[in-house]
């Protein structure tokens, strides 16, 4: 291991105490993780809040074999430290990365493979925010829906962090999308990103306005983070050759299919979760959103959409505040 700086041994982290609520986020002392063959060590800079962290710590999501026990699945920061294997230009580089675990720390680890470079365009907090939703959404739109230019796409929670990355990647290339918020505000919100149509579940039928919105044809993807009975309902809103991908089951595990109409509309159902996924796949990626999205992020073309920031010590607040459901945009932990 090469090391840039007098590193200290110990560290302050957010551990999960025991299955629960916000609550159970506490502060300890824990020791410096170390890297191993092909991974950086990362002083952190702000780390982002994600539901994957709310289902962890809920005792429903555990941490892949080998992967860190902490919450945290991206971060920013400097590389302090290298692994073996990883070449010395990565020594004091600003990067933000998609980690495997243990994002809530001042130090965290993670495959060189999945860092990425921090341009000036961005501020660290806003570089913390990218990792998880542009690995995300770009592997399930783009990767497993085969989204293209002129296609029409639904997006559950459009104000989410998945859901407002969506939209704007979805502007990018030329896609036309909808969205479904909680709130008019929300929808408000959405539209002011740049979706081009928000429909309010609560207040409407989100298959009805899909119709009128598509003039009865359709949509060409859905990209779901509910799961359970919006299945059915999303069907409906696929026109024939649609595309289905499921992220997240929030709704629920368990959908009833009608497998005459996936013959007759040729409908592919797919979906994907990021974190078991191999360090060459998620390597592949990263080298794909360098190639592709990197040049947009780098001319300040895209930038994710903020929402608050807590001090590390906070992350509980955090966590409430996530699961109060009003945030638009990213939550964000910072690291002094």
């Amino acid at each position: 291991m090469t090391i840039s700086e007098t590193l200290q041994s110990e560290m302050t982290a957010i551990a999960i105490s025991e299955p629960g609520g916000p609550d159970v986020l506490k502060p300890e002392t824990v020791a410096v993780p170390q890297p191993v063959a092909g991974e950086v060590l990362i002083k952190v800079a702000a780390a982002g809040v994600n539901r994957p962290d709310v289902v962890q710590r809920k005792g429903l999501y555990p941490a892949p074999p080998g992967a860190s026990p902490l919450p945290g699945l991206e971060v920013s920061g400097t590389v302090v430290a290298l692994g073996q294997g990883v070449g010395s230009e990565w020594m004091g580089r600003k990067i933000c990365a998609l980690t495997n675990g243990g994002g809530y720390a001042e130090y965290c680890v993670a495959p060189a493979g999945q860092c990425l470079p921090v341009p000036d365009s961005l501020t660290m907090e806003e570089a913390a925010a990218l990792p998880e939703t542009l690995f995300t959404v770009w592997s399930n739109l783009f990767n497993r829906g085969f989204a293209r230019e002129d296609e029409t796409v639904l997006v559950h929670g459009g104000t989410s962090g998945i859901g407002t990355m969506a939209i704007m990647l979805g502007k990018l290339f030329g896609l036309k999308v909808i969205v479904t918020c909680g709130s008019d505000q929300k929808c408000t919100a959405a539209k002011s990103i740049g979706a081009d149509h928000a429909i309010n579940y609560k207040t409407q039928d989100f298959v009805e306005e899909v119709g009128k919105i598509t003039g009865g044809q359709g949509v060409e993807v859905v990209l779901d983070m509910v799961a359970g009975d919006y299945v059915p309902r999303n069907l409906n809103c696929l026109k024939e050759d649609g595309r289905h991908v499921t992220i997240a089951v929030q709704g629920g595990m368990q959908a009833t299919l009608n497998m005459a109409q996936i013959m007759m509309k040729r409908l592919t159902l797919t979906g994907s979760t990021l974190r078991p996924q191999s360090a060459d796949r998620k390597a592949l990626l990263a080298d794909e959103l360098y190639r592709y999205i990197w040049p947009d992020v780098e001319a300040g073309k895209l930038k994710p959409v903020m929402d608050e920031s807590f001090p590390l010590a906070e992350a509980a607040k955090a966590h409430a505040h996530m699961e109060a459901g009003d945030h638009i945009g990213k939550i964000i932990l910072t690291v002094d």
